[in-house]
């Protein structure tokens, strides 16, 4: 995946239980077969804790 775009992050981010970390979210985007691409910008995301998937969208498209 060359770029990374707000319907795969959804789809990685399926089932997802919020508030939550930026490891469990790797993990999730993992077992939901996501690019290593996304889970390398998830786990590297510059914030710890997302309260929603709108957190978790502004962390990896405002960076």
């Amino acid at each position: 995946m060359a770029d990374i775009n707000p319907i795969d992050l959804q789809k990685a981010l399926k089932g997802a239980e919020y508030p939550t970390d930026r490891k469990h979210l790797a993990e999730v985007a993992k077992e939901n077969g996501a690019d290593n691409a996304l889970v390398d910008k998830l786990s590297s995301a510059g914030t710890d804790r997302f309260d929603g998937p709108n957190d978790v969208q502004k962390a990896i498209f405002n960076e």
